[in-house]
């Protein structure tokens, strides 16, 4: 029997995706926001409440998230990898951020 895990996206637009359940490594996940349809193998496991990446971004790339930017990539992130300080720098409510 296929293992179901719950995730939250809000937008179409939206790089990242929020675990509602713990998601093993390897785990192949299909779903849609809006009329999008994606799909992604998480590469690292995420915890609840945690985000993964559902498209690959670039190092410097604006990370959105509920169809805001919340940060910006501080290195390559690959689709279905665990988006977090370790690679994710903020950009809300930081006056030297404005404009960047």
């Amino acid at each position: 029997m296929e293992e179901k895990f719950k995730i939250v996206m809000m937008k179409p637009i939206d790089k990242v995706a929020i675990a509602l359940t713990t998601i093993p490594p390897g785990t192949d996940l299909t779903f849609t926001c809006e009329d999008k349809t994606f799909e992604v193998t998480v590469l690292d496991e995420i915890k609840f409440g945690h985000k993964f990446a559902v498209v690959s971004m670039e190092e410097g790339e604006d990370i959105i998230k509920y169809g805001e930017v919340i940060g910006q990539a501080t290195r390559r992130i690959l689709a279905g990898e665990h988006v977090h300080i370790h690679n994710l720098e903020g950009k809300r409510g930081r006056g030297d951020k404005v404009g960047a």
